[in-house]
Formats: structure tokens, C-alpha cells, sequence
């Protein structure tokens, strides 16, 4: 098959609502047949994978940004409906005085605003092993903007410290309507609480020896909650860390396969449209 075919011929199966792909689109374990076709080139490759996922979050906005110009040409090589998310620069989330960061946030969505439509909800990861003070933490999320060009910005809060992630910080998100990103991670604390119009998830158990990274009928009941969540429904059998339930109401899904064995992410993703889509 011709290359060209290969981005004509391999729509990204859709589910109305949700989104779902992985954590950065270049992996050299990925080329030569694994998720991208062998022979293609390198710089086709965000091209490819956005035909084959809706979603890519990409990771290496953490150490540090791009130039509009490099958002403007990755927005460009990618279908109407897909969405890019975005880890916010450490240099933010790890400042001793989270409400004096105004400029720098200022400066990086600045920047990543050239995504347009194509940019989803931005990540503020808190590392563990610092201790967050409620008041700055509150006056932080105060400084992220609600609209962008005129669109409404989505923002995912992941908390590592799980002195942090309790009922007062839930009810703060509320307040915000911003996102806790819920993990399946062993190492990290997590909370599927839901506090805003999306759900965000990062999955992180993908394993070597699953062709799929996730055993199948893992695969279907991560299908099964996302479709819950859609419908508006909460998950009691994920832990919560506020006995306040949300309200229910449909809500969007952003889901990525980040880290773990990362050779069969795309995999994962692509199994997991499949479900979603019914396929």
C-alpha cells in the first residue's frame, strides 16, 4: 500500500465524547511496525498517529516549551476533532509561591494557544514530597484563565501528595470547575471524584505481556466506565477522597495511556476506541 494510503485508509475509530490516545507520539519503539508503519518517515509521524487516536497528551511541555510557530505546525498536521493535551511546565507547579507565577503562566499558554480548537485540557502536576499551602494553592488556580481566544480552557489538576488530595481540595475544584486527574497508578495517590464538565484519566498498568497493554476484559471495563461517565454517572467502586457526591451530568472524557510499558500504549488506545466505538 502506498504510504499516503495509509493516513486515507486508517480513520481514527470515534466515540461521541470521549477521547482517547497516549502520552507523546515520538517513541522509537513504536517505529519499524509496532504502531507506525515501517519506511515512515519521522516527521509524519504526529500524522499518522492523530488518524489512528484522538488524542495525544503531550509530555514534554513539563521540561520546557515550544515556539508558537512548532504549535501552529503540530495543529496543522492533524484532523478536525483532534485534541491535544498538555502538561504545564514544572518550572510553574514546582515554585515555592504558586501565586506569584501569574507571568509564567501567562507565557505558556500564551504560547500554547497557537493549538486553537485543537487544544484540550492543560495538566498542573504537583509532584510529591512538597507540601502544598491551601491559600496559595487557591489563589494559583485563580490565575488559570477560564477562556482562551474566546473559548472555554479546560484545566486537569493531578495532586501527588495525598495529604493534598482530600474532601476540602474536591470542593475546591468544584468551586472551579476544574478536573482531579484520576490515575490507576499503584505509586500515586488518586480520586475519581468528579468535579467538572470532563473527566480526565491517565492509565498506567499497560503490561508487556498483553498484546493489547491491558489485559481484555480490563480494556472493557475501562469502556464501561467511560461510557458511564458520559452518561453522567459516578463510579463508587474507584476511590474518592470527598463523601460529597457530583452532581450527574453528562461529561466529556480524556483518556491516555501514559507510561508503564509503554511499547503497547498505542495498542491499548486503539483496542479501546475500538470498544467505545462498538466496533
Amino acid at each position: 500500500m502506498p504510504m499516503d494510503d495509509l493516513f486515507a485508509a486508517a480513520p481514527a475509530p470515534t466515540a461521541p465524547g470521549v477521547h482517547v490516545g497516549i502520552g507523546g507520539w515520538i517513541y522509537a519503539p513504536w517505529r519499524g511496525g509496532m504502531f507506525y508503519p515501517a519506511g515512515l518517515v519521522q516527521r509524519r509521524e504526529l500524522e499518522y498517529a492523530s488518524r489512528q487516536l484522538t488524542a495525544i497528551e503531550i509530555n514534554s511541555t513539563y521540561y520546557g516549551t515550544q515556539k508558537p510557530a512548532t504549535y501552529a505546525g503540530w495543529r496543522d498536521a492533524t484532523p478536525d476533532g483532534f485534541v491535544f493535551s498538555a502538561k504545564a511546565p514544572q518550572r510553574i507547579t514546582g515554585a515555592r509561591r504558586l501565586a506569584g507565577t501569574g507571568a509564567q503562566i501567562d507565557d505558556f499558554i500564551a504560547g500554547i494557544a497557537a493549538l486553537g480548537e485543537r487544544l484540550g485540557p492543560l495538566v498542573w502536576q504537583f509532584e510529591a514530597g512538597r507540601t502544598l499551602d491551601r491559600d496559595d494553592f487557591a489563589a494559583f488556580l485563580d490565575l488559570l484563565p477560564a477562556t482562551l481566544d474566546g473559548r472555554t480552557q479546560r484545566h486537569a489538576l493531578e495532586i501527588r501528595d495525598p495529604a493534598f488530595l482530600d474532601a476540602a481540595l474536591v470542593a475546591l475544584a468544584r468551586q472551579r470547575g476544574m478536573a482531579l486527574v484520576f490515575t490507576d497508578s499503584a505509586d500515586y495517590p488518586n480520586a475519581a471524584d468528579l468535579c467538572a464538565d470532563f473527566v480526565y484519566a491517565r492509565l498506567m498498568r499497560s503490561r508487556d505481556d498483553c498484546a493489547t497493554g491491558y489485559p481484555p476484559q480490563a480494556l472493557a471495563q475501562w469502556a464501561r466506565r467511560i461510557d458511564g461517565w458520559r452518561h453522567g454517572h459516578d463510579h463508587l467502586d474507584l476511590p474518592h477522597a470527598s463523601p460529597v457526591a457530583a452532581a450527574a451530568a453528562p461529561r466529556e472524557v480524556f483518556v491516555y495511556f501514559i507510561g508503564a510499558a509503554k511499547h503497547r500504549n498505542p495498542a491499548a488506545a486503539r483496542e479501546l476506541l475500538r470498544l467505545l466505538g462498538g466496533n
